[in-house]
């Protein structure tokens, strides 16, 4: 029995372009139950406690189109899955994760909706829409709910698990131009790029930031060394053993001196403006502890500065300022800088905060004690007290730099070998030159955090993150390889293997993920059903491809999302009356055109879709596309054609015989239709126009006409390019076909092509496949009652299904008796004991068409070979 209650039904999560955005989304189902007859405007108090919790819900538009607008919804009223969907979408913004697509709609079940909103980390995102639930709830049953302990337990999730600000900056910088990421783990790892043109970053490190100069840049006194080897100006000192040492060669370099770790981080243990023994002894206790040395320089008068160094210039530069605390009379040093200092709003533990609280470290109490203090003195009323002379590098200093200051800090970072650095130096003015003020770089470090230049405490935020992704991708590359994506209701698979066999004849290095499996080049990596979302990626994360092509079917589209954002080719093979309808709620083939039409959105403004001229629908997605449009089809009279033609525009047809590539009213013949193996000679019409498909997408590609005639003519000679599809054999007059249909559009197609076959007497072994609508079935069933005299059904093992046992067969039984021709409709749910039977009993003049298994078609096609080979 429902009730008034919000119940999640599912939660699919969509991670690539879908039917609704181009971004990652969750697609929740949520069942409203008896709120379906209460919307906003009836539940008393509703809107006053919602808008009391949420003030900041007046930023959201909505339909209206102003702000405000969802707040107006909420009073005339609108329904608890519009609510969820907003209420998701502003927590998640409270938490740091701001703006984001929403959509909320009704699916053909009463009280049941889709709630859609952006998914910027997966994890985040389902916490999200349960806590917006649970908040909407308390709301509609006035009870209490803590907003900002749900907040704060989302913002504890995004810190923990969405990308670094320093990662972020760069992975926004690639969106900008347009280049695709993928994040390789939970961490900071990130491909930018596909296949063989990715490149990878960790943070502020690239794959070209080498092992060696990353080791050089920890240790301290071999950096040191060769900057000064390179004339770079250095501080004078040197690494040091014991205490004694570091006072000796204090003494050596002249005080003040700086004691610092040698391979130390962080300003660690660093201290600086050494004046006696004593306070030289004290910090070599502690930096000794630091790291594995102990370094003893010259102490430079100034203040500290980082310079950021990408791809052999200076990006970005940041200055540093000391922390004081002035006195008042009656609060302590240690009170003080927790009410002077630490309570600066850009001061805090987050990495958003460009400035870190200050605490009473060794370096801080050492600094004090020069002043005659200890950290609970008193100071008196105006007395101002230095607390920190480093660590506050957060100033903005970028557009102050001098030429020869900037080019010092190049050859620094060059002669470490680091592409990205972070070159730490002190000076009093940075606009003079260094050796004006006996400026020094102090240190070389890679990896250096960013967020100072992101986020300055003062001055403008440099674009830092431009910068490395302009340093790995240089203007004109995209880091993209060609890439194939198809889609639409029959032939996907032959189509996908044929390009992939064409761009593999023209020298690339290709992947395929389709329903037969994944293959890298012709090797099968992974047999079985591989169009989906993580085989796809498999392929877009192999740096070895220059190439891949991609199948998606409207389950991968619906329930999984593309794995790629943008594609050079979109090819969408056709609708038809569509397939697997009743999946997702998409109940007719209209509906469908929103989702095929996925695959034309993503096309690159270079690329081109490949639309089939003959099938209305997806001739309508022409206009869809942001790059060129190349139409096929197997009739050149085809109104589609002859108006693209027309405009000069390109297509793929037959004329008298010839595939023929038309450009306005030029044609160039690629091969005579019935050297094409795949066709049998121009019989298997359906196989027809998936050749046309797959010749298109390759001079869409621009590969030569020489490579794609002989892809298309050696296709299948072995019969093992696509032993699902038509794949004909002969024995002592009889005529066997192996073929994958399991829809009515493909049915059809396949009866058209059987057409052309002789045969006196027909015989089929068919079964159902993956579960579809009972009147799917029975259709199909129809057309083989129609088509054969005598229809053999099974059950297909290797797909799981949700009927009962020998429930599809009846249904397709039942369609068969309608269809007027069957005398005989016979069940072996056994397919391989149905096919023995039927082989068995085969007489020379008999057509016998074996449907292959929906998940592999193998056993099928070698049964057949054993049966041939068993001829006397």
């Amino acid at each position: 029995m429902k009730k008034r209650d919000i119940e999640f039904l599912d939660v699919v999560a969509l991670r690539g372009p879908n039917i609704w955005t181009y971004r990652p989304v969750l697609e929740a189902w949520v069942d409203i139950g008896e709120l379906e007859d209460f919307p906003s405007n009836l539940i008393p108090g509703f809107y006053e406690r919602l808008s009391t919790w949420l003030p900041t819900l007046i930023e959201h538009r909505c339909s209206p189109g102003v702000r405000g607008g969802f707040l107006m919804r909420l009073k005339e009223g609108t329904w608890p899955g519009h609510i969820l969907e907003h209420v998701t979408l502003e927590l998640q913004n409270l938490a740091g994760l701001p703006g984001g697509f929403g959509k909320a709609r009704e699916t053909s079940t009463r009280g049941v909706y889709k709630v859609v909103v952006r998914a910027w980390q997966e994890d985040v995102t389902r916490s999200a829409l349960q806590e917006a639930r649970d908040l909407v709830m308390a709301a509609i049953e006035d009870r209490p709910f803590d907003v900002d302990s749900a907040v704060s337990r989302l913002r504890g999730m995004v810190d923990s698990l969405c990308l670094g600000p320093s990662t972020a900056c760069i992975v926004d910088a690639a969106d900008d131009r347009d280049i695709p990421y993928i994040r390789l783990f939970d961490g900071n790892l990130v491909q930018l790029g596909y296949g063989a043109r990715q490149r990878r970053i960790w943070t502020a490190e690239t794959d070209r930031t080498s092992a060696i100069a990353e080791g050089i840049s920890r240790d301290k006194d071999l950096t040191k060394s060769l900057l000064e080897t390179c004339g770079v100006p250095v501080p004078e000192g040197r690494l040091v053993e014991s205490m004694e040492d570091a006072w000796r060669a204090a003494e050596d370099v002249g005080l003040p001196v700086v004691v610092k770790p040698y391979d130390g981080n962080h300003g660690r243990g660093v201290f600086t403006n050494l004046m006696t023994r004593q306070e030289v002894d004290s910090a070599y206790a502690v930096a000794v502890e630091e790291g594995s040395g102990v370094m003893v320089e010259r102490f430079v008068l100034g203040n500290e500065h980082r310079l950021l160094v990408v791809g052999g210039r200076m990006v970005a530069a940041a200055a540093g300022e000391p922390a004081w605390v002035t006195g008042d009379g009656k609060s302590t040093i240690e009170d003080l800088i927790d009410i002077q200092i630490n309570t600066d709003p850009r001061r805090g533990r987050a990495e958003t905060c460009p400035l870190n609280p200050v605490r009473l470290d060794s370096a801080a109490r050492l600094e004090i004690s020069r002043q005659g203090m200890t950290a609970q003195t008193v100071p008196t009323a105006g007395r101002r007290v230095l607390i920190q002379r480093s660590g506050n590098v957060a100033f903005d200093v970028t557009d102050r730099v001098h030429p020869s200051t900037a080019a010092a800090v190049v050859l620094a970072a060059r002669a470490v070998g680091l592409d990205i650095a972070g070159v730490d130096l002190v000076a009093e003015d940075i606009s003079r030159p260094l050796d004006a003020q006996r400026g020094a770089i102090v240190e070389v470090n890679a990896g250096p955090g960013l967020l100072m230049h992101l986020k300055p405490a003062d001055g403008n935020p440099q674009p830092v993150g431009r910068a490395i992704v302009d340093h790995l991708f240089p203007a004109g590359d995209d880091g993209r390889i060609p890439l194939v994506g198809v889609t639409g209701t029959n032939g996907k698979t032959v189509v996908s293997r044929l390009i992939a066999r064409l761009l593999q004849l023209s020298g690339r290095q290709t992947g395929l993920a389709c329903s037969e499996g994944l293959y890298i080049d012709r090797r099968l990596v992974q047999a079985g059903d591989r169009a989906n979302w993580a085989s796809s990626r498999r392929l877009l994360m192999n740096r070895s491809l220059d190439a891949a092509v991609i199948e998606n079917d409207s389950g991968v589209i619906l329930g999984q999302g593309l794995a790629y954002d943008r594609c050079q080719i979109g090819v969408v093979t056709n609708i038809d009356e569509g397939d697997h309808l009743g999946d997702f709620d998409i109940n007719d083939a209209d509906r469908l055109y929103g989702v095929f039409r996925t695959q034309v959105d993503v096309v690159l403004p270079g690329g081109a879709a490949v639309l089939n001229a003959r099938d209305p629908r997806v001739v309508e997605m022409a206009g869809l596309c942001d790059g060129e449009v190349v139409y096929f089809g197997m009739d050149p009279a085809l109104p589609t054609l002859a108006s693209h033609l027309a405009l000069g525009k390109r297509a793929v047809t037959v004329r008298d015989g010839q595939i023929v590539l038309a450009r306005g009213r030029e044609e160039q013949p690629v091969a005579n239709i019935a050297a094409v193996p795949l066709t049998c000679g121009g019989r298997a019409g359906f196989q027809v126009e998936n050749v046309l498909a797959a010749v298109a997408a390759a001079w869409a590609l621009d590969l030569s006409l020489e490579v794609i005639r002989a892809g298309v003519e050696t296709f299948g000679v072995d019969q093992n390019d696509a032993p699902w599809r038509f794949t004909v054999f002969e024995r002592d007059g009889v005529t066997v076909v192996v073929d994958g249909a399991h829809n009515a559009p493909a049915l059809r197609a396949l009866i058209e092509a059987i057409g052309h076959f002789g045969g006196t007497h027909r015989t089929v072994v068919y079964g159902a496949g993956v579960d579809r609508r009972d009147d799917a079935l029975v259709e199909q069933g129809r057309l083989l009652g129609q088509a054969f005299d005598s229809v053999v059904l099974y059950d297909d093992a290797t797909i799981s299904t949700k009927r009962p046992a020998g429930q599809a067969r009846a249904l397709l039984r039942q369609g068969a008796l309608q269809g007027g021709r069957a005398t005989q409709v016979a069940d072996e749910p056994d397919h391989a004991d149905a096919i023995r039977a039927v082989l068995a009993q085969a007489r020379p003049g008999e057509f016998v068409l074996l449907q292959s298994d929906e998940a592999n078609a193998e056993p099928v096609t070698g049964m057949v070979r054993r049966w041939i080979q068993q001829q006397d």
